[in-house]
């Protein structure tokens, strides 16, 4: 079965003369399997068939794609389902050197064109995706002549589909169209969609609009007055649209004109777009504020040439602050630092005298989504000011962040620690902050404790070796017992990164010296005995190989005969990880008299668990050693 035989078009083609074409005569099995696979009544089987259509097109060569493969597919494109579809429009993408390069590229658009009309936005995004990757192999002439025309033909149709589809393929021709007139056309075009009955269409548009600007000042030369008469009513209409779900996007649009002014160094136009940033951000729709918080620092950023109009934004900054809708005051939480680094450039008691009330305010917010946000940023509130500062307004809000009830504030806080510590120092970190931090690490709620066992680490490398010991070390070591296993597995491992950090002697002086003394008055648990031996056996990769020796495998030796056959198990995993971390010849002997006979006896064991663990790591052993 040939493609000429499964394509109506070309049903009345004489099949023998087009099946020999096929390079190998044993070719024409498979491809008529896969091709029968494409009408398969079952759609998974079409949608398998359809991933291997590259493969088809190897088979068949340049020329019978085009004529064959290429129609068959676009017949396939009008009648199938979204599942297919989806596979054809991201394929189709990659299928130019299988139609013999950019000179033929343009036979793949009719197929394309088809998928970016349908309904499906998977299906419709795969399309615009492939027909933007082709475009950009196509001469300047198939861009004129082929390309633009399928633009045309989508932007003027009824269907809302296709509108919105040609809203992204606009990005493909607009700085490739040397000529200012026929640029101006496209302009007026995507005008049109922008002005569209069809919020969906607009919405397209608006959303479209700042990457068409943003390659404009990019090619800042091909840009003309009548460019930016367009782009201007463009940016009036998708202000002053109806629909939240348009307007919202006239942000982005906001943002990408201030850039091309701001590259052309124009700054006359700066006072109107600063009263359309204002009326973003002050607007009735919460979406929309939403969106110019989420955005403040982008907005307020392109102001920054003109200290006079940024001091303009102080007021709108506060107002997001304190508005109604806790998503406003979550996205504006986050731009707190940025925006306060921008206006201390030009007046630093705005930042002392307005913004810190308005932290205090949002620290202390209803919605625990604001705290938690507000927390992953204040801390680089401290690179603003001076010691005193810092001390004076920020670190009062820290400590009251710190006993927060929901435990993402205070991990956030803890993350980022470092850049206080930089300021203000140890000493007033320990004095004020650490004590905190202490209370919380005994909290009675375990997803507590366990957050700050994970940011003990990243505290660790902020503090001295002496400082970490005097304070934290022995509440490090206390979670190796706590009652929840979590919280030991989770203290076993941040043992391991301590030892990373504060190398190899500090682990054998401060950390298995104290545990192996302790270890008399814990045998009569079984939890303390293997939660030690999980303990030092997390250590061995990160220690040296003499603490290894010294320390670690006499402890394991010695529960090598424990009465507790999970214990004898784990020791026998523990053998395979300390022949791992070691060096094979220097400790052959070693290895061949003590560990392999451990080993040996624990095969031997009456618990079947324990042969069986014994067994994989003496294989594991006599291979490492090969």
């Amino acid at each position: 079965m040939s493609i000429a035989m499964s394509n109506p078009s070309t049903a009345t083609t004489n099949t023998a003369t087009a099946t020999p074409t096929l390079p190998k005569e044993d070719d024409l099995y498979p491809l008529a399997l896969l091709m029968d696979e494409l009408k398969h009544d079952d759609i998974a089987n079409r949608v398998e068939a359809m991933k291997k259509v590259d493969t088809i097109a190897i088979a068949l060569g340049p020329e019978r794609t085009r004529d064959e493969l290429i129609p068959f597919l676009t017949e396939v494109a009008q009648d199938d389902e979204d599942e297919v579809f989806a596979v054809l429009a991201e394929k189709l993408g990659s299928f130019v050197p299988y139609v013999g390069g950019p000179k033929y590229a343009t036979v793949l658009l009719p197929p394309l064109e088809i998928l970016s009309a349908t309904e499906e936005t998977i299906v419709r995004d795969k399309a615009v995706d492939s027909l933007n990757s082709i475009a950009q192999e196509l001469s300047e002439e198939q861009i004129f002549h082929d390309f633009v025309p399928l633009i045309e033909h989508l932007a003027t149709t009824e269907w809302f589909s296709s509108k919105v589809s040609a809203c992204g393929l606009f990005k493909s021709v607009i700085v490739r169209v040397k000529d200012d007139k026929f640029r101006k056309v496209l302009l007026q075009l995507f005008y049109n969609l922008v002005l569209d009955d069809t919020p969906m269409v607009r919405r397209a548009a608006a959303k479209n609009l700042p990457t068409l600007i943003d390659l404009l000042t990019q090619n800042i030369r091909l840009s003309t007055e009548d460019d930016w008469e367009f782009i201007s009513n463009m940016f009036q209409k998708i202000v002053t649209d109806n629909q939240d779900s348009v307007k919202f996007l006239a942000v982005d649009v906001l943002i990408s004109i201030l850039k091309f002014f701001n590259t052309k160094k124009d700054y006359t136009h700066l006072p109107d777009l600063l009263h359309s940033a204002i009326q973003l951000i002050t607007d009735e729709a919460w979406r929309v504020r939403y969106m110019a918080a989420d955005r403040f620092i982008q907005l307020a950023t392109e102001f920054v040439e003109q200290p006079q109009l940024l001091q303009q934004f102080s007021q709108p900054f506060l107002s997001l602050c304190e508005d109604n809708e806790s998503d406003v005051r979550k996205a504006i939480a986050k731009q707190v630092p940025g925006y306060s680094k921008l206006i201390s450039k030009s007046d630093k008691t705005i930042v002392l005298e307005k913004i810190f009330p308005a932290i205090q305010t949002l620290s202390m917010d209803e919605n625990e989504t604001v705290r938690t946000s507000l927390a992953s940023e204040i801390t680089n509130m401290a690179e603003l000011l001076s010691k005193q500062e810092c001390i004076d307004h920020l670190i009062p809000i820290l400590l009251n962040m710190l006993k927060d009830e929901c435990p993402d504030v205070t991990l956030n806080i803890i993350s980022n620690l470092e850049v206080v510590n930089n300021v203000v120092g140890i000493d007033i970190l320990s004095e004020n902050l650490l004590p905190a931090i202490t209370d919380l690490a005994i909290d009675v709620n375990w997803r507590v404790r366990m957050a700050i066992i994970k940011n003990i680490p990243l505290l660790a490398k902020q503090l001295s070796v002496q400082f970490f010991q005097e304070r934290l070390s022995n509440l490090c070591l206390s979670w190796l017992w706590d009652s929840v296993y979590s919280i030991r597995d989770a203290a076993v491992e941040n043992l391991t990164k301590l030892t990373e950090i504060f190398g190899s002697d500090w682990a054998r002086d401060e950390i298995i010296s104290r545990l192996l003394k302790s270890k008399s008055q814990l045998l009569e648990n079984f939890v303390y005995r293997i939660t030690l031996l999980h303990a030092l056996t997390g250590l061995v990769p990160v220690v040296d190989y003499e603490v290894v020796i010294d320390k670690i495998l006499p402890f394991v030796n010695h529960l090598s005969q424990d009465p507790v056959p999970n214990i004898r198990f784990n020791v026998a995993k523990s053998y395979a990880m300390i022949v791992e971390r070691l060096d094979k010849d220097k400790y052959k002997d070693l290895i061949d008299n003590t560990i392999i006979p451990k080993l040996q006896e624990l095969t031997e064991d009456q618990d079947p668990d324990v042969k069986f663990f014994a067994d994989k790591s003496l294989k594991k052993v006599k291979k490492l050693m090969e």
